[in-house]
C-alpha cells in the first residue's frame, strides 16, 4: 500500500462500522490507514445498536482488527491525519499519555482530524475542544461540553481541521469531507 499514512485510533470494544467504514474509504482515496492502539496486537471490535424496545445501546462482538503500531511508538509527523473511532474503547484509552500527546500534536499542527460517536472522549480529554463545535452521540454531549466544546446535533460538523459525526449512521456525511481535507493537506 502506498500513499500518505493516516492513523485510526482503536482499542478493545471499538465499534466495528465506526472503524471499518473510514478504514476502507481511506484506501479507496489513496491513503494508507494505520491502526493504532495501546499495544500492537489484535483487538476485538463490537457492534452497537439501540434495539427496538430498548432505551440503551446493546453490544455484541463484531470483527477483530490488528493494531500495527502502539501509541508510544507513534511519530505523529509521519502521518497526514488522525481518526478517533467510537465504541467503548475511547473511555478506556483516553487516559493514555502517548495518545493524548499525539492528539494535541495533530491539533497544534492543524492536521486533518476526525471523530465519531464516543471518539470525542479522546480530544475532549486531551484538552483541545474548548470552543470547538463537534457532533457526537447524544450521550457524549456532557463529555464534550464539560471540557468546553459545543455540541451540535448534525451528521457532519466541520470546525477548523476537525470533522465529526454523531454515529456510524453519519459516516456517509462526514467521512467524505474529511478525506477531501486530507487530500488538500497532502496535495493529492
Amino acid at each position: 500500500m502506498s500513499g500518505p499514512k493516516v492513523l485510526i485510533i482503536v482499542g478493545d470494544a471499538t465499534e466495528t462500522v465506526d472503524t471499518l467504514y473510514p478504514y476502507y474509504r481511506l484506501i479507496e482515496g489513496g491513503f494508507e490507514p494505520v491502526v493504532a492502539a495501546p499495544e500492537k496486537r489484535r483487538y476485538q471490535m463490537v457492534l452497537h445498536e439501540v434495539k427496538p424496545g430498548w432505551t440503551i445501546t446493546k453490544e455484541w462482538e463484531g470483527y477483530s482488527i490488528e493494531a500495527e503500531v502502539a501509541f508510544k511508538e507513534i511519530r505523529p509527523e509521519e502521518y497526514a491525519g488522525i481518526f478517533f473511532s467510537g465504541g467503548r474503547a475511547p473511555e478506556y484509552i483516553r487516559e493514555d499519555e502517548d495518545l493524548l500527546r499525539i492528539t494535541r500534536w495533530f491539533w497544534e499542527q492543524g492536521k486533518p482530524m476526525a471523530s465519531v460517536c464516543h471518539g470525542v472522549e479522546i480530544p475532549a480529554r486531551a484538552g483541545i475542544v474548548k470552543g470547538l463545535r463537534m457532533a457526537t452521540v447524544a450521550k457524549c454531549k456532557f463529555d464534550l461540553e464539560v471540557c468546553g466544546g459545543i455540541y451540535v446535533n448534525e451528521p457532519c460538523v466541520i470546525d477548523r481541521h476537525m470533522v465529526s459525526g454523531r454515529t456510524y449512521h453519519d459516516s456517509g456525511h462526514f467521512i467524505g469531507p474529511w478525506i477531501k481535507m486530507l487530500e488538500a493537506a497532502t496535495g493529492r
